[in-house]
């Protein structure tokens, strides 16, 4: 029993060290999150006006692309290339909001659970404004995960279908800057005597 008793000492000891990083990783998602809706914001008043800032990047660098002469023998291995590696930058560009979906509440639950234990800690030994306080931590922190949870989830759901057309562009771009340059370099056929004679 007395090793049961150290064990879960230990254990407490441990969850109560992991609360200040559990409520310093919520407060810095949150302020994550700002920052995160401001950009999501302003790329949101940027389509209205139909201004597309990715695919007008992309754009760029397919032009530079097809004016690079050195790379015209394996100039469409070089596109589809710079191609892929567009796309997967935009998909790269939702990782850090299903980061926050998927951190934030098990953030929050960890933040509920630990004060928890501190509150009963303290109820057992009497103290009513520690285990108060505890239980303000509890809550509290489970609403800011969720809140952050729900907040990432919107948001990426809305840049998903971004994602999804600026590909879609980006693909069409190239299939287009590829069909103009095969057009502009086939050499007509000259007419032969015969054709003449015909």
């Amino acid at each position: 029993m007395n090793l049961l008793a150290t064990l879960e000492t230990v254990l407490y000891i441990v969850s109560s060290i992991l609360l200040f990083p559990v409520v310093a990783g919520l407060v810095f998602l949150c302020v994550w999150v700002v920052v995160s809706f401001g950009a999501f914001l302003r790329e949101w008043l940027d389509r209205r006006r139909l201004s597309m800032y990715t695919v007008e990047r992309y754009s760029q660098a397919l032009k530079k692309e097809f004016q690079d002469r050195e790379k015209a023998p394996v100039l469409e291995a070089a596109v589809e290339r710079r191609l892929q590696e567009a796309e997967l930058g935009l998909v790269k560009s939702l990782d850090k909001i299903r980061f926050i979906i998927r951190v934030a509440p098990a953030l929050g639950l960890m933040g509920t659970l630990i004060p928890m234990g501190i509150a009963l800690s303290a109820l057992a030994q009497g103290d009513m404004p520690k285990m108060a306080g505890s239980m303000v931590t509890a809550f509290t922190t489970v609403v800011v995960g969720l809140a952050l949870s729900v907040s990432a989830y919107v948001m990426s759901l809305v840049r998903e279908k971004w994602v999804r057309a600026d590909m879609r562009e980006m693909e069409y771009l190239t299939e287009c800057a590829l069909r103009e340059r095969k057009v502009s370099h086939e050499v007509p056929r000259e007419e032969g005597p015969g054709d003449a004679l015909s």
